[in-house]
């Protein structure tokens, strides 16, 4: 009588076998299918952001050649004459006013801090020593280039 027992156990559990493994594989079909779906829907998300970002920079090319255009159209019709006098005038007297104030500004700070530290008791030497820096050589050596070699190289130009 075991044995019948036995055997028809066994023999469920044989049958049931099939049925539970096609079970765990139908399972781990759908776990992978989901996953599947899940990279895919990660890939386009990023294949997205990358065409965003090349339609973001060819946005910006665009822009920045306009803006270098307009920037170069504004620079060549500076230099052209109205043929009104006094405008011409006032439009060629505009770099030069600027730079003689700011030259005499400069040239006012400088002086005020050279008194300040002679009259707190710094000798003259001292004093004009450290009110002249290394910030102040390479301003000064740029604004004589601008106006001094510039004439040469427009001298030089055709």
């Amino acid at each position: 009588m075991i044995e019948t027992l036995l055997g028809g156990l066994l023999g469920g559990a044989f049958r049931l076998a099939p049925e539970i493994l096609k079970w765990l594989d139908r399972k781990g079909e759908r776990g992978h299918e989901l996953a599947m779906q899940d990279k895919a829907l990660e890939f386009e998300k990023l294949r997205g952001a990358q065409r965003m970002s090349e339609i973001g920079a060819g946005a910006d090319a665009a822009w920045n050649v306009g803006a270098i255009e307009t920037m170069r159209e504004a620079v060549r019709t500076q230099g052209e004459k109205t043929g009104v006098r006094w405008a011409d005038a006032l439009s060629s007297s505009v770099r030069p006013v600027i730079t003689y104030w700011f030259m005499a500004l400069y040239c006012a700070t400088k002086t005020a801090t050279v008194a300040a530290a002679v009259t707190g008791g710094t000798g003259w030497g001292v004093a004009i020593l450290y009110a002249w820096t290394e910030a102040d050589q390479a301003l000064w050596a740029g604004v004589l280039n601008f106006w001094f070699l510039g004439r040469v190289f427009d001298r030089v130009r055709p």
